[in-house]
């Protein structure tokens, strides 16, 4: 529906209930603008009430009361070091989903940015630093808790939802003030924040024509350029947005050297690091040596969906590599595994 059709259908049942003709057109002026930024017109909380399915007090507590509509866990990262994740409860991130869906993907980010956008791979983020003389790559710290509420806010109110909204709406994508690592509105609305540095950031660099990719947290560069340069006037930009470089994974690499980018080798043809592929090369050699079963029996794995697991991460390899001949077939081997596995687990239910 385009807004000339919203306009007379709204108009013709506004004037049924008995609007005046100022309430009607301060509500077409109010969504107009929204119209135009191909979002969801959102008059107040009954009316957002009704969009998300769910009752208007039930957005009034999640919104005030944000601890208790998560749940904590941590998830151990590649370093050793712990991750905490704050996860919605199903009720709320069902609401995020409506929010994202609705609004938040309808949002034009920057090119540069290669991560969190739909039908996008990661190795949209690969092929721009291949064979590069240098590849230069920083980490953002603390990425989403460095993001503000108030700065979530702002994003509502410049498509044209009114404070009230704009508030409600980023109380129900935050947590305590900040940004949620579990949430499903966090990665789009990092990409929406960090729009204005990623314009900054790619004028300075394509006026040097130094390459620039940005996969959530991880900024890319690669060409030939001064890194001390380079890194000082970005940090002057990041850190006018309240962001700060994590140094201690600054890394400068040049052709003599592995150079990755988000952990894939990009010197010559995208390819997931040695360590990885090799402990996928020794499990698979021992499970197709001595079984799946006896493979996780020796080392103790107690991963249910084990064989998924597995097949995942051959999978990944695959699809920064998919010519990758050694991996086809372990995931071939796996496939007809799973196979005779399912079949095995159906002859027992009929049984």
């Amino acid at each position: 529906m385009d807004f000339s059709n919203y306009k007379d259908t709204f108009t013709n049942e506004a004037i049924k209930r008995g609007y005046s003709e100022q309430n009607i057109k301060r509500c077409l002026d109010y969504a107009a603008p929204l119209f135009s930024n191909d979002v969801p017109v959102i008059y107040n909380t009954s009316h957002l009430s009704v969009l998300v399915g769910y009752k208007k007090e039930y957005l009034k507590k999640a919104a005030l009361h944000t601890k208790y509509f998560y749940r904590d866990f941590e998830i151990v990262k590649r370093n050793g070091k712990k991750r905490p994740i704050s996860e919605p409860l199903p009720s709320l991130k069902e609401i995020q989903h409506w929010i994202l869906k609705n609004i938040l993907y309808n949002i034009p980010v920057s090119p540069f940015a290669k991560a969190y956008k739909p039908n996008i791979s990661l190795i949209e983020n690969l092929k721009f630093h291949r064979n590069q003389p240098k590849v230069f790559t920083l980490d953002l710290e603390n990425f989403f808790p460095s993001i503000t509420i108030d700065s979530i806010e702002k994003i509502f109110i410049e498509l044209g939802y009114s404070k009230s909204v704009s508030d409600l709406l980023a109380k129900l994508c935050t947590r305590d003030g900040t940004l949620p690592q579990g949430a499903p509105t966090s990665p789009s609305l990092s990409n929406l924040i960090f729009i204005e540095a990623d314009a900054l950031i790619a004028d300075y660099c394509i006026q040097r024509k130094i390459r620039y990719t940005r996969y959530a947290d991880d900024l890319s560069f690669s060409g030939d350029f001064d890194e001390k340069e380079l890194f000082d006037k970005v940090n002057g930009i990041i850190k006018k947005m309240n962001f700060n470089i994590n140094t201690a994974k600054t890394k400068l690499m040049t052709p003599g050297s592995r150079q990755t980018v988000t952990g894939i080798v990009v010197n010559e043809k995208p390819q997931v690091v040695f360590h990885k592929r090799n402990e996928l090369r020794q499990a698979m050699y021992y499970i197709q040596k001595f079984g799946i079963d006896q493979h996780r029996e020796y080392r103790e794995i107690n991963q249910r969906n084990f064989l998924e697991h597995l097949l995942g991460k051959i999978n990944f390899v695959l699809q920064i590599n998919p010519k990758d001949t050694e991996f086809i077939g372990y995931k071939s081997f796996l496939i007809d595994l799973k196979k005779k596995r399912d079949l095995n687990y159906d002859t027992l239910k009929i049984i």
